[in-house]
């Protein structure tokens, strides 16, 4: 093993980025060989650590790097921040190319994390007289057996296929050539993928009880993983896609399968019910906080879901990662309050909401308008006027109010945002809502404390609260640590249900498990039956259950960066990303929702257009990796002659 390599040099250089021991010594990187490394516990683990940092943050990352967050229909930035790297801004609004700058950076990335996790792989062994013992190597090997696949899965994820030698380190003195290959089915690599994540799963523990260990890899995060690749794989675009008949690589292989395979979802059942199987044995289970009175607090339980730490007892958390990112809850905090105040949600997911009574209150839009919603009549729903008396709500741990009396929307509120479920009053700041961070009303009108005009302000008239930590004041620059969460029980429930309803429509459980998540959101639960206090659905009608779960998918994991897969996946991200999105009138200097007025802020009105074409479901390979590798193939649809 005495073999001098230059590379482990420089993924020790960026393992410091991630690590806060100064493993460096004087050694040139000539004379760093395979031992120095790895009978090295500082060295080895800084080169670990390099193989982590590669999981995406799924918070300020989602929006700002891959943008995973931004383009799909919840978040909408201020247009203006794409002049501080939003790369994500030129890609919802159609001005992109194949040699367009992406800050997630893939293509380039994760190669790198892969190759590193191979060769720590092949080359960690137990380090006398260290934690590095023979069962820590074990643990290790797993580890970076299930990054491997993780990063593969997010690869396809982006580009649908790539180039696929998951064993293969190449020499240092090895040809060019050997580096040029083909991409590979994408069936191929999920199956491999599928099945390096549950062998590692069966290695790694569920859980572990050193705080010190906190973010790595579990078993539960393995299967987490996994149920959710298998997911995708199950799903429209990749399951029987007619779309990409015709994509082949350069002999003419199919690189994806256009015919239907039902086993494709049973798979995905069956990995669900294993991950929902295991995370339940381990002690998982829905984050709830308690009113007084016993009752579950609402309110409180999806605010500090997504702040709350394992340690600190948040067992809904299944896969996280380490991270204290201040940037998210400083863009979303208005202007006015000492923040950056322009990332906002769309009135797409404003109008997704439910009422208190558990009822939708759009049920459409006339011809497709969305500046005429189609009201549901037995919702209680209005968009005209204003409330004339406080909404009082129950709820003993949620402070969000002004006063004494617990009111989620005071007298004076436009009526659109009155009498809506709590998830709805943890996920958007509307105009002269009250903010208890700076105890007053938000002024959101043109030239008002919080709307300067420019690009620190909400360009819809709505900011984002979904994810804000509860104790985070950006008036005084008080910034509280939280967990990236890159997966919760909650979404496991929910894909469950979809699969269940595809492969045993009319199965029980998929009513037992999105009553789990309404009956932690303070809203009635569904029955199959009229009976007082639930909501009726037809269980049997595999399209109407379709609709609801989806939209309790929508609602329940809004904001957290799995959107835009969904749309992707169900194949309506051209239909539903392609267009006019809305807010209300951020020119509006009136209270007033009189639509003739152009003064008027509470308007629904059209501030940005959106543009998705078929093509876009896959990113682009960079033109200049296609010139440089011919046996690549472009991404479906991105070719000129297309």
């Amino acid at each position: 093993m005495k073999i001098q390599l230059k590379y482990i040099f420089l993924i020790l250089l960026l393992g410091t980025m991630f690590s806060c021991t100064d493993y460096l010594d004087k050694e040139s990187d000539t004379e760093l060989t395979m031992d120095m490394v790895f009978t090295d516990k500082d060295r080895m683990e800084s080169m670990l650590a390099y193989v982590y940092s590669g999981i995406p943050d799924p918070t300020w990352g989602s929006l700002n790097r891959t943008g995973w967050g931004v383009m799909g229909d919840d978040w909408t930035p201020s247009e203006r921040w794409q002049q501080w790297g939003w790369d994500a801004i030129p890609k919802i609004t159609g001005n992109w190319n194949t040699a367009t700058p992406w800050a997630g950076g893939y293509w380039g990335d994760l190669p790198k994390r892969i190759r590193t996790a191979n060769i720590l792989r092949a080359n960690v062994v137990p380090i006398e007289g260290t934690t590095i013992t023979a069962q820590e190597v074990e643990y290790i090997q797993a580890e970076c057996r299930f990054l491997q696949a993780y990063y593969y899965s997010l690869f396809v994820n982006c580009y649908g296929v790539c180039p696929f030698q998951p064993d293969y380190i190449a020499p240092t003195n090895g040809s060019t050539e050997e580096l040029l290959t083909g991409p590979v089915p994408y069936d191929e690599i999920i199956e491999w993928c599928d099945n390096e994540m549950l062998e590692a799963s069966k290695i790694l523990p569920a859980s572990y009880t050193q705080a010190i260990k906190y973010g790595r890899v579990t078993s539960v995060m393995c299967l987490a993983a996994r149920a959710r690749m298998l997911l995708f794989a199950a799903s429209p675009l990749v399951n029987g896609n007619p779309d990409y008949a015709n994509f082949t690589d350069a002999e003419g292989t199919p690189l994806f399968n256009s015919s239907y395979d039902q086993n494709k979802w049973t798979k995905a059942l069956e990995a669900h019910r294993l991950l929902i199987q295991e995370a339940e044995a381990t002690g998982h289970e829905l984050y709830k906080m308690y009113n007084d009175d016993g009752s579950i607090d609402a309110f409180a339980s999806t605010a500090w879901v997504h702040a709350r730490t394992y340690a600190d007892g948040n067992k809904e958390i299944l896969f996280a990662r380490p991270q204290n990112q201040t940037e998210f809850d400083k863009h979303i905090s208005p202007y006015g309050a000492g923040g950056n105040g322009g990332l906002g949600m769309t009135q797409s997911i404003v109008d997704a909401f439910f009422m208190d009574n558990g009822l939708s209150p759009i049920l459409g839009y006339e011809n497709g308008d969305k500046t005429k919603p189609i009201i549901n009549p037995e919702s209680g729903y209005t968009e005209s006027g204003f409330s004339t008396n406080d909404d009082v709500r129950n709820t003993d741990n949620w402070n969000w109010y002004d006063g004494e009396e617990k009111v989620a929307a005071k007298a004076g509120t436009f009526n659109m945002y009155v009498n809506r479920e709590p998830r709805f009053y943890n996920a958007i700041l509307w105009n002269e809502r009250y903010y208890i961070w700076d105890r007053r009303n938000v002024d959101f009108y043109q030239y008002g404390k919080d709307n300067n005009f420019t690009h620190d302000a909400p360009q819809n008239g709505y900011l984002g609260l979904k994810r804000k930590h509860p104790n985070s004041d950006s008036k005084n620059g008080s910034w509280q640590y939280r967990p990236g969460i890159v997966y919760r029980l909650a979404e496991a429930y929910l894909s469950y249900c979809e699969i269940l309803n595809e492969v045993s429509p009319g199965n029980q459980e998929i009513l037992t498990y999105l009553n789990l998540i309404r009956e932690r959101a303070g809203i009635p639960q569904y029955a199959t039956s009229q009976q007082d206090g639930y909501i009726a659905v037809n269980l049997n009608d595999q399209d109407e259950m379709r609709e609801i779960i989806r939209r309790e998918r929508r609602v329940e994991l809004c904001g957290e960066g799995v959107r835009y897969d969904d749309l992707r996946r169900w194949k309506e991200a051209e239909e539903i990303l392609d267009g006019d999105f809305y807010g209300m009138n951020f020119s509006g200097t009136k209270k007033s929702d009189d639509p003739s007025d152009p003064e008027a802020f509470f308007v629904r009105t059209q501030y940005q257009k959106r543009v998705y074409q078929k093509k876009y479901y896959w990113f682009p390979i960079y033109q200049d990796e296609i010139d440089k590798n011919p046996n690549l193939v472009q991404s479906p649809y991105w070719t000129e002659s297309e």
